[in-house]
């Protein structure tokens, strides 16, 4: 008797929705890549589809502008942060743990959205000044508060030394995490999590009580 053929099994095809999601997310990337290399200013749409491998005329199906683009990169970049720095402020650890765990926080950021920090440490001063960016104003004040708060609570509390200036530790804190987005690439040799544990064992060993 003959055999039955079996059925051919194909995977089932890619909604389109979720295609066109995943190719979205692709191009913000390359599109991040470049204004953090080449500086928003001088990156044009043309530049991007160029590095995306397609027709400057393809990208506007997916984007209106560049402006558009460095929007959506920025936007998603500080929902994450915001998102896990309110879940550590909201976890109720002493100051030190807080800082720790801000810090900690604040490398992992670097590691899902190094262009984007890159961006944002170049680019963020200048596009204030536009209502379209005016949530980088706000980010930037909830960023001071977070962190001048919580060293001022170390201090209050005798965690921190009672002669630390709280804006200047801030403002050192602040620009050496950030400026880590300038040399660092994921998948290194170290992992954010043990940068930032070798990182606060240099900066705690400065602004902490001694026994």
């Amino acid at each position: 008797m003959p055999t039955k053929k079996k059925p051919q099994v194909t995977a089932p095809k890619k909604p389109a929705a979720a295609a066109a999601l995943a190719r979205r997310s692709e191009l913000l990337g390359t599109a991040a890549e470049v204004f953090a290399e080449q500086g928003y200013n001088a990156t044009t749409v043309r530049t991007i589809a160029d590095h995306a491998g397609m027709l400057a005329g393809s990208l506007y199906y997916h984007f209106d502008s560049k402006e558009s683009m460095l929007e959506e990169i920025l936007r998603t970049f500080l929902d994450e942060l915001w998102d896990g720095y309110d879940t550590v402020l909201a976890s109720g650890l002493g100051p030190r743990e807080t800082l720790e765990a801000l810090v900690t926080e604040s490398f992992r950021e670097i590691d899902r959205h190094r262009a984007a920090v890159a961006i944002y440490q170049k680019e963020s001063r200048q596009l204030m000044a536009q209502d379209r960016f005016a949530f980088l104003a706000d980010s930037q004040r909830r960023f001071e508060k977070a962190w001048l708060s919580t060293l001022e609570r170390g201090v209050a509390e005798r965690v921190f030394r009672a002669d630390l200036d709280v804006r200047l530790t801030y403002r050192f804190v602040r620009d050496t995490v950030w400026v880590a987005a300038s040399w660092y690439r994921p998948g290194g040799q170290h992992s954010p999590e043990e940068i930032a544990r070798q990182y606060l064992s240099m900066v705690l060993d400065g602004i902490a009580v001694r026994a």
